[in-house]
């Protein structure tokens, strides 16, 4: 890592000795993921998603994160009291717009939530780009594009939006428009277990409930490649892995991150 980074252990410690609370709106696939990977890294989860309530929540949480992966109007309107109760109490929030593409309305969803200035958005390369209103490749919520496609487009959203924003692949990119970094680590078998993608943005928040909005988006790509690289050690095939992963998120320690990432 160079001198120009922050250091991700330093920010794992803090993380973990915090246990932070981390309201996480996320989608019927990823629930328990989301909850049990947020716990196996150091925090808190509350999957909180109804409108009634949500405003509150964020209000008290350490960070909110917000993913549209099922979304329907109920949860939409859960996701804007969210975040705007978020903002209202100073809360930072992290959103994850999944396949925001592939409807009118969910390109019209994820505008409205843009609008409400998340600190950090997360996804794969195709979600960046197209979100960024360039031409991408996805399909539904895979990604059809590399990373480094997406590293330009990535610098001008965040220069747009005022949002770090972290894409993440075979090897993840995150930029503040002005700062920039690469991650490795990670393991093949990740993209083939469901919802570890939508897990990690809900791990972010974990990050985002102490640290400044790219210091925390590039500590939790840290941990999820050094997390997925010990868990690839001792399964070979995506049901196993799902559970080594778990287990890693918790093993690894600050001499694992350090050192997976480099300024770009």
């Amino acid at each position: 890592m160079t001198d120009t980074l922050p250091p991700p252990a330093a920010a794992l410690t803090r993380m973990r000795a915090a246990c932070p609370l981390v309201h996480c709106i996320t989608n019927y696939v990823a629930m328990n993921v989301a909850a049990n990977a947020v716990l196996a890294a150091g925090a808190s989860p509350a999957m909180v998603h109804a409108a009634e309530e949500s405003g509150d929540v964020a209000g008290i949480a350490g960070a909110l994160t917000i993913n549209i992966g099922t979304l329907s109007p109920h949860w939409l309107a859960g996701m804007v009291a969210a975040a705007e109760g978020a903002n209202a109490a100073g809360t930072p929030w992290v959103l994850d717009p999944v396949a925001h593409f592939v409807s009118p309305w969910r390109r019209e969803a994820t505008a409205r939530l843009v609008a409400l200035k998340p600190a950090i958005i997360r996804g794969n390369a195709s979600e960046i780009i197209a979100l960024a209103g360039a031409e991408a490749a996805g399909q539904g919520a895979d990604s059809g594009d590399d990373v480094a496609a997406a590293e330009a487009p990535a610098r001008a959203l965040a220069a747009e939006t005022g949002a770090v924003v972290a894409v993440t692949g075979v090897r993840d990119f995150v930029t503040d428009g002005t700062r920039a970094a690469r991650v490795t680590g990670g393991h093949e078998l990740m993209p083939r277990v469901t919802a570890l993608g939508c897990a990690l943005t809900a791990v972010t928040g974990a990050y985002a409930a102490q640290e400044a909005p790219f210091d925390a988006a590039l500590a939790a790509l840290c941990h999820y490649a050094a997390a997925g690289e010990r868990a690839g050690h001792g399964a070979d095939h995506p049901g196993s892995f799902a559970v080594a992963f778990i287990d890693a998120l918790s093993a690894v320690g600050g001499d694992d991150l350090d050192g997976r990432a480099e300024a770009a």
